[in-house]
């Protein structure tokens, strides 16, 4: 048992089966499902968490009944034909030593997207409409109430059939369960309606249920202690639910609802909202209950689930992002190995951000995540190559880790003192400082592999000459771009990065032309509010923030809208005066006049800066150009191709 984290290492039993750790990879959509079943690239994906020495791995969110697709591209567990692909994940989890459990889920009315881009009737307790995605449900009738209670204990016996150990019933996030639970959704006057007994019915009988047919299944429940949304379930009848369901195997206690944007942001919360912050609630049930207590919410370092583990908080931690980031974690806080922990940022981008736009997961900072089949195994270099990657940013520094781990020598220049590129100012907007992480998450790999790094050194070809490599990859990053507009001389105009590093005279009256729509004109919006001056934060796209993950860009609004941010959508920069500003409307062309500007903010993009490669044109060795330098995007983009190029050189 590791001396640093002895809590987290030991045992736990829950049920029959005993974890030999308390860390969770907890339930999480991957969108790797392969026609609604487990296929290769799922399995794939949760053997890198076992082998990672992930105690239990809860396998995502699955379907009971056919009426409980809530996306294209859900897993489901309706029929025998999910069986094989269920028992070919158990066995080769067991084989790596982790503990599987499976989730079984019905959305109710959170119903996103149908199979064909059509929508799909919906179910509820009650006809309530839900807010978030404007699906009016259908009441269940009584048939349909007992139909699905069988859905679960059929869908729960054949994960028994398939070898797993246990399920999990997901009565979190306002989903089918939830909605029962919930007076303000439920309004039935039958069996099901009406007292907390009868609310709760329908979750006891689907725990019946599932304990009739399946003998040594363990069983839990994922539900949320708190919603978010106003009137509900409050946290006298959360504990009190906990104390009457008593007989299960464990509970997973987690926040939010999927029903509104303010509590759909704990489903996944973003870095903004503090670490371990559902800990406290947690440490509430488990005084209230004598089965093991769960608690996930932004705890990402073994440091911080050892603490909660020791205060009898809970009894083991969910730890999802810090695994989606880094696989390994588990083993490399056991060995001691802590510096070595890629430690999430909880940017949201490429987990739950894939997901929400119908793609398979990743990670931003590790883009091996959720392309296991390509990139989980490095292929050793045939031929070592000296190779030069100009730029020390994330493209640079993921593509100089990579190549030299295959065996590559590889050197890293960066002209400026410091590695990390764009990454050190995008840690200087308000609530952003973890995504510093990126920079000392790659910069310790980049360590690890034996680059040679060389500061303050600009690439050009005299020093390509000097060091006569086979390769080079250019990974020189972009620049703000400063657009010409008429009127551009005359008003007094900054751009993004000279705000964020406290090197622009701002005045009192500010006016963002946000172009890209993404954090950087959401950052200096709430930047500048919070420094004082009257912002107007004007977006050339449909809402601000439309490029920023949903979780991130909702919690930001609600925080522009706190702090009296004035947002203009459909506004695209046209011309300025003095001390006037002149928008144009993107969909009408009619103008739109904001006076009283004492500086204009452009936050109009980028622009590669990729002179490098033109002076390389006759150089007879090979050229990559990666990341910004190629197209200016985001991080995520650069990390990937840094990897992409890593493994192909």
């Amino acid at each position: 048992m590791p001396a640093a984290f002895p809590h987290l290492f030991s045992p736990l039993r829950i049920g029959a089966v005993t974890l030999k750790n308390r860390i969770v990879s907890t339930g999480h959509d991957t969108v790797l499902t392969e026609g609604g079943l487990i296929g290769d690239r799922l399995i794939a994906y949760h053997q890198a968490r076992a082998k990672g020495q992930c105690g239990l791995i809860v396998v995502q969110v699955a379907g009971i009944h056919d009426s409980a697709r809530y996306s294209s591209h859900v897993l489901m567990c309706d029929t025998d034909a999910a069986i094989p692909g269920y028992r070919r994940l158990a066995e080769t989890l067991h084989k790596e030593g982790a503990a599987v459990f499976a989730q079984l889920f019905h959305p109710g009315r959170e119903i996103m997207e149908g199979r064909d881009g059509t929508i799909p009737v919906a179910w509820s307790p009650s006809a309530i409409a839900t807010e978030r995605f404007h699906i009016q449900p259908r009441e269940l009738t009584q048939r349909m109430i007992r139909e699905l209670i069988s859905g679960y204990a059929a869908a729960a016996r054949r994960l028994e059939q398939a070898g797993l150990d246990g399920c999990e019933i997901v009565a979190s996030h306002g989903y089918l369960p939830a909605q029962f639970l919930n007076p303000q959704v439920n309004r039935r006057s039958d069996d099901y309606g009406g007292s907390l007994n009868n609310r709760m019915r329908f979750l006891t009988q689907i725990i019946d249920a599932i304990r009739e047919s399946c003998g040594g299944l363990a069983i839990g429940l994922r539900f949320s202690g708190y919603e978010e949304m106003g009137e509900g379930v409050d946290a006298g009848e959360s504990l009190e639910i906990c104390r009457t369901l008593e007989g299960l195997d464990y509970l997973h206690v987690v926040a939010g609802t999927s029903a509104t944007l303010s509590g759909a942001v704990h489903i996944v919360p973003p870095m903004a909202v503090p670490h371990a912050y559902l800990a406290p609630f947690a440490a509430t049930v488990k005084a209230a209950v004598t089965i093991p207590v769960i608690v996930t919410g932004r705890i990402n370092q073994p440091q911080e689930a050892e603490a909660i583990i020791a205060r009898g908080e809970a009894d083991a931690c969910g730890m999802t992002r810090a695994m989606i980031c880094d696989p390994e974690m588990p083993a490399k806080a056991g060995k001691g190995r802590t510096d070595d922990i890629r430690a999430c940022i909880a940017c949201n981008q490429a987990c739950i951000g894939h997901f929400h736009k119908g793609y398979p997961i990743s990670c931003i900072q590790h883009p091996e995540t959720g392309r296991e089949l390509d990139y989980g195994t490095l292929r050793p270099a045939a031929h070592p190559k000296r190779i030069i990657v100009a730029g020390g940013g994330p493209a640079g520094m993921k593509a100089a880790s990579i190549l030299a781990r295959r065996g590559h020598r590889v050197t890293l220049c960066e002209a400026s003192p410091r590695l990390g590129g764009q990454a050190l100012i995008a840690q200087l907007v308000p609530g952003r400082a973890e995504f510093g992480g990126i920079v000392t998450n790659l910069a310790r790999e980049v360590e690890q592999a034996g680059v040679t790094v060389e500061r303050n050194t600009r690439v050009d070809l005299a020093l390509i000459d000097q060091l006569q490599p086979d390769a080079v990859a250019i990974a020189t990053g972009a620049l703000p771009h400063r657009p010409q507009f008429e009127g551009s001389e005359e008003i007094h105009s900054v751009d993004a990065w000279s705000v964020f590093k406290g090197e622009a005279n701002i005045g009192a009256s500010v006016l963002i032309a946000d172009w890209r729509a993404d954090w950087i004109g959401m950052g200096l919006a709430e930047k500048l509010a919070r420094d004082g001056c009257r912002v107007r934060l004007c977006v050339n796209a449909l809402h601000a923030g439309e490029m920023v993950p949903w979780y991130v860009r909702d919690q930001w609004a609600g925080t522009l809208h706190k702090l009296g941010v004035e947002v203009v959508p459909y506004a695209r920069l046209f011309g300025a005066d003095t001390n006037t500003v002149y928008m144009q409307h993107t969909a009408s062309g009619e103008p739109i006049v904001f006076e009283d500007v004492d500086t204009l903010v452009l936050a109009q993009g980028h622009d590669s800066v990729c002179a490098l490669e033109a002076e390389l044109g006759d150089w007879p060795g090979e050229v990559r150009v990666i990341g910004d330098a190629a197209s200016p995007r985001t991080a995520e983009e650069a990390v990937l191709e840094g990897l992409r190029v890593g493994a192909e050189l």
